[in-house]
């Protein structure tokens, strides 16, 4: 049987997922075969597996970390919020349905059998799993149906280590205060406290430290700095912590949709691009290039764009700057939608009409979904597509509904318009092909240093994505993840409590 360890939270974004992924690398640097471990997960950001499961994308990451496949058991139920307190519940990697939010903690105790389950799995396979819980497991309000903190390192009698966020403030006070309100023997199973996200001088935080291991008899085991690792992100409120880039004119709106998804799509291009998230009541103003990203509900979106008029400024800007929609924001450039009941919040057959930038149909006529990973060669043409014809393109498909198109670009994937600057695409990852991403920047450049360059910012452009892409994203982000954690964490200790 594995070893396990926990790492819990005092809230969502301390950490949690991050230290996870560090600890998962370290160990297997360590010469231990190690697995990340989530039992529920609320998140739009999600990824396929080899297997076409579906699975949130923080557990990749961490599999990624492990060096080591991702697979369904890593992460047995994952949320996708739709609104209206319903979401979509993600079991085993398909999908169960959709259920409001009394009807799925009605069943949470039959649901927690299929995360024993997946436990149980993964402890034959490896001899380590770090268990990653959700949110903070001292929200006395849920306590008793809470099958993703305590009641999950119950069931295999792991030790925990708690990790609170500095930066947010309080930190002394959400430690201690999470401690407290947690049972007498789930506060015995707390082994270890972390501090995340510091900035300044440590010794200041010397008596808070002294004071805190005073109250609670619980050691502080690192006080980790803050520090800038590009990693994808597993949720939208990382969207605040989007970094802009340093040396770059180019300007490349996303348009931030109520229900985006997988907006780890585009994070590949921070390197080189002002990446700027575009809400529904802001300006488009004059970017590069559009994106529309993925979403959990097409219809619903698209009907909030129409009412922010954002659409407008989109469609005034087709023909003269590339405009590219993946998977939802695919659906949403076509000319018309169907839905026969299986998309929108309601359940109730709608046709509604696209942005009308391609000529393509989208219908959405079952609850079934693709979910694999693709790879793809490139058949469109056109200023973005012309070089890379038949090259090919990787990535993966999560999506309802199926698109009708005559012209498609990426094999049986995706159309473009006739000036071929307008593309839609299911094919999430896009992005991260060098041979595309490349292709976009050298005409988003191209095109700005016609217009003139500098002509907004008095910065370079970037003139080698390639070699820049490689030394700014591509590097191995886990090894140094992993020697920040060697470097201001007690890993002996650390190591101890895990029972090594």
């Amino acid at each position: 049987m594995a070893r396990f360890l926990m790492i819990s939270g005092t809230a969502s974004h301390v950490g949690k997922s991050v230290l996870t992924a560090a600890l998962c690398r370290l160990l297997v640097n360590s010469g231990f075969k190690v697995a990340p471990f989530k039992s529920q997960n609320m998140s739009l950001n999600s990824w396929v597996t080899e297997d076409g499961d579906e699975i949130g994308i923080a557990q990749a990451v961490q599999a990624w970390a492990a060096k080591i496949e991702p697979s369904a058991d890593m992460n047995p139920i994952l949320l996708k919020p739709k609104g209206d307190s319903i979401s979509q519940v993600i079991l085993h990697g398909k999908p169960l349905g959709d259920r409001g939010v009394g009807e799925y903690y009605d069943s949470v105790n039959v649901i927690f059998k299929h995360v024993c389950d997946s436990l149980a799995q993964l402890s034959r396979s490896y001899e380590i799993v770090i268990i990653e819980g959700a949110g903070s497991p001292a929200e006395i309000n849920l306590y008793d149906r809470d099958i993703a903190n305590m009641r999950v390192a119950q069931s295999v009698d792991a030790p925990v280590i708690l990790i609170g966020d500095i930066e947010r403030g309080g930190v002394f006070a959400s430690l201690y205060g999470t401690v407290q309100l947690l049972p007498v023997e789930d506060r015995r199973r707390i082994k270890g406290f972390i501090i995340n996200k510091f900035r300044g001088d440590e010794k200041l935080l010397e008596s808070g430290v002294t004071q805190l291991e005073k109250l609670t008899g619980i050691p502080v085991l690192g006080i980790i700095p803050y520090v800038n690792v590009r990693l994808p992100s597993e949720d939208s409120v990382s969207l605040g912590d989007v970094l802009p880039s340093s040396n770059s004119v180019l300007d490349i709106a996303v348009i931030k949709l109520p229900h985006i998804s997988n907006f780890t799509d585009f994070e590949p291009l921070q390197a080189f691009a002002q990446i700027r998230y575009v809400s529904l009541d802001g300006d488009l103003g004059s970017p590069d290039a559009v994106i529309i990203p993925g979403t959990k509900n097409t219809i619903d979106d698209l009907a909030a764009i129409r009412r922010s008029g954002i659409d407008k400024q989109i469609i005034a800007s087709a023909g003269t700057i590339p405009i590219i929609g993946i998977c939802g924001g695919f659906q949403m450039l076509g000319e018309t939608i169907v839905d026969e009941g299986f998309e929108g919040l309601k359940n109730e057959r709608k046709v509604v009409e696209g942005l009308q930038l391609l000529h393509a149909h989208t219908v959405f006529n079952s609850c079934s979904k693709a979910t694999k990973q693709v790879e793809k060669h490139v058949t469109g043409h056109g200023p973005l597509l012309d070089s890379l014809r038949g090259k090919t393109v990787r990535g993966y498909e999560i999506h309802m509904g199926a698109t009708i198109a005559n012209v498609t670009i990426f094999d049986d994937d995706g159309t473009q318009d006739d000036t071929g600057l307008v593309l839609g695409t299911y094919l999430h990852g896009l992005f991260h092909n060098e041979n595309f991403r490349s292709v976009l920047l050298e005409y988003l450049n191209s095109r700005h240093s016609q217009r003139g360059k500098g002509m907004r910012h008095n910065t370079p452009l970037l003139t080698d994505p390639k070699c820049t892409l490689h030394s700014e994203y591509d590097r191995d982000p886990f090894d140094e993840l992993a020697h920040v954690v060697r470097q201001y964490v007690d890993v002996e200790a650390l190591y101890s409590i895990i029972g090594l």
